[in-house]
């Protein structure tokens, strides 16, 4: 158990920030569909950004993950910092400029041929992001949390403060002041681009904030080593490729599948729904945040497979309990997205966390292939899934739009995690409490759909939320009953049960 309470500690201080950032990141969505109400904005800005992880993976290439794989041996240690991040910065230049060259066809491609500036911004902000995630990774293992912490938050504050700053306070400033330096600043038709460039401030105060770790590089390049860590980090940069297909290519998609009088608004709806399901993401987020560091060091204990199931455990029912926490109080959270046209799309939340849910479970039984060098299994299940979404998409969109999207999401992560979980436990068996997770996946699921039911015969507000209360408290009060030895051992807690 003090293996895992050095993870919880590890994903409160790690995670937990991250957690806060995105959840202050999140608050945006209610604003943004606010202000781009009636407009086609925020579906072309949701185009923009499912853009940037996808190019991301391209110029991290894996980097942090291997970081974290090589550190643990010592022959690694003396240059292996060193040599990443010379890495790093030569595919940094390389992406980034090939982006700036090709900024227009990249945008007409996304439908913003108008606005190739929108694609200026992006390989700015990619490039920044990128050059920053081993300086993070340095940090994590270094065990700097507080100050980690602090330039994930503060940077995400600056992000907020400037999108509010472009958007509505230049705006009045520009119009009280006509001849005044407002009138520079702000221009009524750059729209998204404001939300950009918000983002590319926040962005730079994170990359200068982390010029500690870049201070500690020194020219040293380990051919050698660099030549291993890029045989294991390809077949996992292709993962994240697909990965990103998974996630993101979903909007291209519709973009591209749809009539273009309805793109933008399809797609704006699906976003703004997709980020009702980030509850789970945020938490799946803190805890790889945690929990990758961590399955590397645990990798040398004897009792390692039994450290992975239970962490398992603790992680299935965790997210469980979000799923009901999201999915039954959905009337509360839908009141972030402003734009009330939107809520439409409603129905496609609680399939979109069941498969956030998969996705979770996926990054957990991930670990075997990282450990065992396999990479190349990390490349094709994830390729699969890639493959599951592309034709999916592809073949219903122009019939059931975003709708299409979302079971594709579902299907594409949970053939993942089927796939992982067989695979794995033939090449590296941990004893997964299988039956019994599945069993409170189905549990939660047949909640959802009481609730549901129930509420569609009676559909009372108040009602509804107190039937998931007793619902959820329900599924916690079993959980406790059913798992009470292993929650007694908890600290803190376990004293109380």
């Amino acid at each position: 158990m003090s293996s895992i309470k050095k993870l919880a500690g590890q994903t409160m201080w790690y995670g937990v920030s991250s957690i806060f950032a995105r959840f202050l990141n999140y608050l945006l969505t209610p604003y943004l569909t606010l202000m781009f109400t009636g407009t086609t904005d925020f579906g072309k800005m949701s185009l923009v950004y499912s853009l940037i992880p996808f190019l991301n993976v391209a110029v991290v290439f894996a980097l942090d993950t291997a970081y974290f794989r090589y550190i643990q041996q010592k022959e690694g240690q003396a240059h292996l910092y060193d040599t990443l991040l010379y890495s790093l910065f030569l595919n940094t230049l390389l992406i980034t400029g090939i982006l700036l060259l090709f900024r227009q066809p990249i945008a007409a491609f996304i439908h913003l041929e108008n606005r190739p500036e929108y694609i200026t911004f992006t390989a700015c902000i990619i490039g920044l992001e990128a050059l920053s995630a081993l300086p993070f990774a340095k940090l994590r293992h270094e065990g700097r949390p507080k100050r980690f912490a602090f330039i994930r938050v503060t940077g995400i504050l600056l992000n907020i403060f400037f999108t509010f700053f472009f958007l509505s306070l230049c705006p009045k400033l520009a119009k009280t002041h006509p001849n005044g330096i407002w009138r520079l600043i702000y221009s009524p038709g750059f729209g998204v681009g404001y939300v950009l460039l918000a983002n590319l401030i926040s962005s730079a105060f994170q990359f200068l904030a982390l010029s500690g770790q870049f201070l500690q590089f020194r020219w040293k390049f380990d051919k050698k080593l660099w030549i291993d860590v890029m045989i294991y980090a390809l077949p996992l940069t292709i993962a994240g490729f697909g990965g990103m297909i998974n996630e993101t290519f979903d909007r291209i998609m519709l973009a591209r599948r749809l009539d273009i009088s309805r793109a933008d608004l399809d797609v704006g709806i699906y976003s703004a729904c997709y980020k009702l399901s980030l509850l789970i993401s945020l938490f799946v987020q803190a805890f790889r945040m945690g929990a990758e560091p961590f399955f590397f060091r645990q990798a040398t204990e004897g009792d390692a497979p039994r450290t992975y199931a239970r962490v398992m455990k603790f992680f299935v029912i965790t997210i469980c309990l979000m799923f009901l926490v999201v999915a039954l109080y959905l009337d509360i959270w839908k009141q972030f997205i402003r734009d009330k046209t939107m809520w439409k799309g409603l129905g496609v939340v609680p399939i979109l966390l069941f498969a956030n849910m998969f996705l979770g479970i996926y990054y957990n039984l991930s670990i075997w292939y990282k450990l065992s060098r396999n990479t190349r299994a990390g490349a094709y299940i994830t390729l699969i899934g890639a493959a599951i979404t592309l034709v999916i998409n592809y073949i219903f969109i122009p019939r059931f739009s975003y709708w299409a999207s979302a079971w594709a999401t579902f299907l594409c992560y949970g053939s993942m995690m089927v796939i992982s979980f067989n695979w794995g436990q033939k090449a590296y068996r941990v004893p997964y409490a299988w039956k019994k997770l599945v069993a409170y996946m189905v549990i939660v699921a047949l909640l959802f759909f009481i609730h549901y039911g129930i509420t569609r015969i009676w559909n009372n507000q108040a009602f509804s939320l107190i039937l998931a209360t007793l619902l959820t408290g329900g599924y916690a009060f079993f959980i406790l009953r059913v798992e009470r030895k292993e929650f007694r051992r908890l600290p803190v807690v376990g004293k109380y049960l």
